[in-house]
């Protein structure tokens, strides 16, 4: 089991004939991926790493039954990308690219308001469901099928927990960067909420970072949950206040939690396991799950 994507996500590529996603959609379909298109406007008809390409993901859902997309474009096209994926009706699009203005990222989260399609990113790894399905950046090799979920808005430190989950003999249900951005698509709360319901998930390491409230947030949806498996959260930045002058409407934004300690502190008054160094997941899974030690 896992959540949002597996080895039966048909999986699309906008932008499937630059570079950089030629070298990343090779290595997913050497995954396993299940990559059935690929999209680039003016090249629609030829065949690209195996994949037929379209010029339009409407064409491309059409004809292959795609239900999810990982964007390769750049930050200026993103929005465009977006609506196109949400005009598909696709259940997911990852975008990759990092400095998508805000004003775009504001027009975007008013365009899948209510919509089918769900966000992930930008400026994200992806997500993936080890063994089954890779969408994005990740370095699959560290990844292993197990028990764990994983969600951050620090893409390096995804990694680091991908490790610690992986020496606790755990391994990792599904493993999600929401975007290290300060305006993302979906959140803590949507994650935490796919992870409590998914019955091969034993446990969520939630990785969180200055600046929003999303930590705040879904510290709140977790004091709140009747039934609840172990989350162990991390927040990083130690106690550096937020890294810009924040004027009286920041601190509106924020609600005068600035720096990362605000955070914790939110998460482990929810009755979040708190770690204060990385490393420090593996020992709380041994705690957990004494008898992978």
């Amino acid at each position: 089991m896992s959540i949002l994507v597996n080895k039966d996500s048909k999986v699309l590529i906008q932008g499937i004939t630059g570079t950089q996603a030629s070298f990343h959609v090779k290595r997913s379909i050497d995954y396993g991926t299940n990559v059935v298109a690929g999209v680039t406007p003016g090249k629609g008809g030829i065949t690209h790493l195996g994949v037929p390409v379209f010029d339009s993901a409407i064409e491309a859902v059409k004809e292959t039954g795609a239900n999810a997309s990982v964007m390769f474009v750049p930050a200026k096209f993103v929005k465009d990308a977006v609506r196109e994926a949400a005009e598909a009706e696709l259940d997911l699009c990852v975008c990759i690219a990092d400095g998508v203005p805000i004003k775009d990222m504001l027009e975007i989260k008013e365009m899948l308001r209510g919509a089918k399609t769900k966000l992930i990113g930008p400026n994200t790894p992806g997500i993936i469901t080890p063994g089954e399905a890779r969408l994005g950046i990740f370095p699959e090799n560290i990844h292993h099928p197990g028990r764990i979920g994983i969600v951050s808005r620090s893409s390096t430190l995804t990694y680091e927990a991908v490790i610690e989950t992986t020496r606790a003999g755990l391994g990792q249900s599904t493993v999600i960067g929401l975007g290290d951005d300060m305006l993302i698509g979906i959140d803590f709360v949507e994650t935490l909420e796919k992870f409590m319901a998914d019955p091969d998930t034993d446990a969520v390491v939630i990785i969180g970072q200055l600046g929003g409230t999303y930590e705040e947030a879904v510290a709140k949806y977790y004091k709140n949950l009747k039934v609840k498996k172990p989350v162990i959260g991390f927040v990083a930045g130690n106690a550096v206040p937020f890294g810009h002058k924040m004027g009286y409407a920041g601190e509106v934004i924020t609600k005068g939690h600035v720096t990362a300690q605000d955070k914790q502190d939110a998460m482990h008054d929810a009755g979040m396991i708190m770690v204060n160094k990385i490393n420090n997941i593996h020992d709380e899974l041994m705690k957990l799950f004494p008898q992978n030690a």
